[in-house]
Formats: C-alpha cells, sequence, structure tokens
C-alpha cells in the first residue's frame, strides 16, 4: 500500500512540540472545561491546513458506541464503487430483523418490515443513528470485522470494530471492543473529506457528506454552543448509564465543523467512565467545541 501523502497526523509525531506551543491557549481551554469533571475526556483537533494539531488523551482507547457507523458508511460506499452493491439497490427488511431493544426509526416507521435502498438504509444509520439500519449494512457487508479490515487498509490503525448493536445494546461489557482512540477518528475524518488518493467517487464522496451534515442526534454536543446556522458534518456515539453504577461508558461526538470564512476544522470528542449526568456530558462536548471555534475564529482576524 501507497504511505499517505504528507499529514498533520504523521507530523505531529516528529514535531509536536511546535504544535504543542501553536495551540497551547486552547489547550489550557480545554483543559479547564474537562479537569472539573468526573469524566474521562478525550479530545483531538486538526486545523488551519495543518499547521494547529491539538489531543489531549489522544491515544486512549474509548468505546465507540454509533460513532462507528460513519465507519459502516465508509466501507459500504466503497463497495459500491467497486460495483459490488449500488445506492439504489433494495433490500428486504424482516420484521424479525425490527429487534425490539434496538433504537430504530425504521422500525418506528414501518413495524412490520419494509424494503429500502441502501441509500436509504444509510440515511437512517448515519444521520438518525438507526440500529437496526447498521446492523442490516453489517450483514450485507460481511460483519464487523469487514469494516474495521477495510479501515485499516486505508492506514488507520487505532481501531477495533468487533461486535454489531445487537450484540453491543444487550450486552454492557461487550461495548468496549467496540473502541478507537481520538487521533484516530481525527484521521479517518481528515483522509475521506479530503478524499486522499479518490478513495470515494465524487457521487459516493457527495453523498456520504450530505448525510453527515443531516445528522439529526446529539444537537447540544458539538452543536450545542455554535452559531446558529453552524454546518457541522458529525456522527455520534452514547452507551446511556449502567443501571448498577450509574456510570456513562460512551458519549462522543466526531466531525468536520464549517467555518464562515470557508475553511474548517476536525474535531473528535470522547467521554467514558462519566458520574456527570446526561446533560452535563454533552455541555462538556458543547463547550470544547465552541472554544475550539473560537480559537480558529480568533486565527482569522
Amino acid at each position: 500500500m501507497k504511505p499517505f501523502p504528507f499529514t498533520a497526523f504523521f507530523l505531529f509525531l516528529t514535531v509536536c512540540h511546535s504544535f504543542a506551543q501553536t495551540t497551547d491557549s486552547l489547550k489550557k481551554e480545554i483543559l479547564k472545561i474537562i479537569t472539573t469533571r468526573d469524566a474521562v475526556v478525550g479530545v483531538a483537533v486538526f486545523g488551519n491546513n495543518g499547521q494547529d494539531v491539538l489531543f489531549i488523551n489522544g491515544e486512549k482507547h474509548f468505546p465507540m458506541q454509533s460513532v462507528f457507523k460513519f465507519h459502516i458508511g465508509l466501507a459500504m460506499l466503497s463497495e459500491i464503487d467497486k460495483g459490488n452493491f449500488n445506492l439504489n439497490q433494495k433490500i428486504d427488511i424482516q420484521k424479525s430483523e425490527l429487534l425490539p431493544g434496538l433504537w430504530s426509526p425504521i422500525r418506528e416507521k414501518y413495524p412490520e418490515g419494509t424494503i429500502l435502498s441502501i441509500a436509504e438504509i444509510l440515511e437512517y444509520t448515519i444521520s438518525q443513528s438507526d440500529n437496526v439500519g447498521c446492523d442490516i449494512l453489517l450483514k450485507i457487508l460481511g460483519g464487523p470485522e469487514f469494516v474495521e479490515n477495510y479501515i485499516k487498509t486505508k492506514g488507520v490503525n487505532d481501531i477495533s470494530i468487533k461486535i454489531n448493536e445487537e450484540i453491543m445494546q444487550t450486552n454492557w461489557d461487550r461495548q468496549f471492543e467496540n473502541w478507537t482512540t481520538p487521533l484516530a477518528a481525527n484521521q479517518i475524518l481528515e483522509l475521506f473529506f479530503y478524499n486522499k488518493n479518490n478513495l470515494l467517487s465524487q457521487e459516493s464522496y457527495d453523498f456520504l457528506w450530505k448525510i453527515m451534515k443531516e445528522t439529526s442526534t446529539g444537537q447540544m454536543r458539538l452543536k450545542g454552543n455554535l452559531p446558529v446556522g453552524t454546518v457541522v458534518a458529525h456522527k455520534t456515539g452514547w452507551s446511556g448509564s449502567n443501571k448498577d453504577t450509574g456510570i456513562t461508558a460512551a458519549v462522543n461526538d466526531i466531525g468536520v465543523v464549517f467555518l464562515p470564512n470557508n475553511k474548517s476544522f476536525f474535531i473528535s470528542v470522547f467521554i467514558t467512565d462519566s458520574k456527570e449526568s446526561a446533560e452535563e456530558n454533552e455541555k462538556i462536548i458543547a463547550d470544547i467545541s465552541k472554544v475550539t471555534w473560537d480559537y480558529f475564529i480568533s486565527k482569522t482576524k
């Protein structure tokens, strides 16, 4: 496999000290937000054409929960580009697949089953985080490890995708088998947003980022404190809290935030082992996103 073109993710390995200096003020603001919270928070930021890179717990393994639906979408669109499937291909969804324990707008709309195109299933899965749609896509592709292997062939190795939503939502401990790092999450966002080495066709690229911008879950996370109308192409993940301990294993949001100067920045925030409330967990992400926004806006003045 050819090595990546020059990217900030390799650059930080050799000159991370200079990067730390350029983002020192932002890092201090983020640390103010997270050090008073009873939670483990991981952050990765990439912007200004790679001149600004920041990470906190950047190489720690965090459970992904529904963030992995972004990776599933990438794998499916790649297979479509190879001619193995097509966006208009119809998939028969049986009533037996509409498991009652899973979050599923598909099941809510079609309780007796239905026939949907792959494009529609991708929209439900990514934009609305539909768990039934997710598991149907995984079954079509050949299972979770097909997606993991696909991502790793693109050079992103800090990732594990071992189980589907059915298993993840019925066994608390097993969610930790699906993990990534904040740095790896940002790396995959950057890789596919810039479409390096033409990883996706133009049609697949346009479709992917359209449905990422239409994400309706977690509106109080990355988008929560940003100016009204700010466009964010993102994917969220959430575990809920453990009924015995009250601990939340995952509140996540990764995405591309579009600035008013036609620029953008990549940001991945993962929260685990949190004893904070659901609202407070989302506020942590929203506050981190806002100070990051302010940082990049200040650099345009």
